[in-house]
């Protein structure tokens, strides 16, 4: 397999490796930790398979560093995915591959800081910046939808500077509320549900990110890209109050 660039840009010679997962399952990862050409993998060769549509296939989906796909096993064998997944792998060097289109810029107005996201300061502290600093750092940074997980539509974004790689808490915040927006080794987490945590609490949305009565219950998706815009308290308020989307917007990437 033509996969030298990639075993390369991955830093270790057996990546990407394709494993099995289960009866009906094969699980294509790019990496053992995360990194920004690793997730950018995942993401461009789960389109990629999407696109090939091989019969037998049910399902795909992506983490942080791998794709999954799920298979019917009495239409296709364990052996013919691999085969199949080894070829395209070898087609191009996805950790350099563009990201698939379709994706969206998001806009989510948040309250930073005070009492809606109590431990602003405290992150501030960690990641060695002032308050201030760090609403300019986490406003401005334009992320991207790593993956899915945890609670059904919750977003792990990234990758933030490199003075947002602190720690999670040793000790967990009981409850933060849907929309919190939490910190933590250099990703922000968008939480659709309320839920302990032990990322530190600093900025609050009104966005509500999983909407079961919709065709489309997951509102982002992995690749969109994200912005984190400041806004009053009294702002907020009213986006609150507006519905669903909480005042967020998106346009379209090219």
């Amino acid at each position: 397999m033509a996969e030298g660039g990639m075993k390369q840009a991955a830093g270790q010679d057996r990546w990407p490796c394709i494993r099995t997962v289960g009866f009906d399952g094969m699980l294509v990862s790019f990496g053992d930790r995360l990194n920004e050409p690793a997730n950018r993998a995942a993401l461009a060769f789960r389109a990629a398979v999407e696109k090939e549509n091989w019969d037998g296939v049910e399902e795909s989906s992506t983490s942080l560093l791998s794709c999954f796909l799920r298979f019917d096993p009495l239409a296709r064998s364990h052996a013919d995915i691999e085969a199949r997944l080894q070829q395209l792998l070898g087609r191009t060097d996805w950790y350099a591959e563009p990201l698939p289109q379709g994706r969206r810029l998001w806009r989510i107005p948040t309250v930073y800081g005070g009492d809606l996201a109590p431990q602003l300061d405290e992150a501030a502290k960690v990641a060695g910046m002032t308050p201030d600093e760090a609403i300019r750092s986490l406003s401005q940074a334009r992320v991207r939808v790593q993956t899915i997980g945890f609670a059904a539509g919750q977003p792990y974004l990234g990758e933030l500077p490199e003075r947002w790689d602190i720690p999670r808490q040793q000790a967990l915040t009981p409850q933060v509320p849907e929309g919190a927006l939490a910190v933590a080794i250099r990703q922000l987490v968008l939480f659709s549900v309320s839920t302990p945590t032990g990322w530190r609490h600093v900025g609050q949305t009104a966005i509500r990110l999983f909407r079961p009565e919709s065709e489309t219950p997951f509102v982002l998706r992995p690749g969109d890209e994200v912005l984190f815009p400041p806004v009053s308290r009294e702002v907020y308020e009213n986006m609150r109050a507006s519905g669903p989307d909480g005042g967020a917007e998106f346009e379209t990437l090219t």
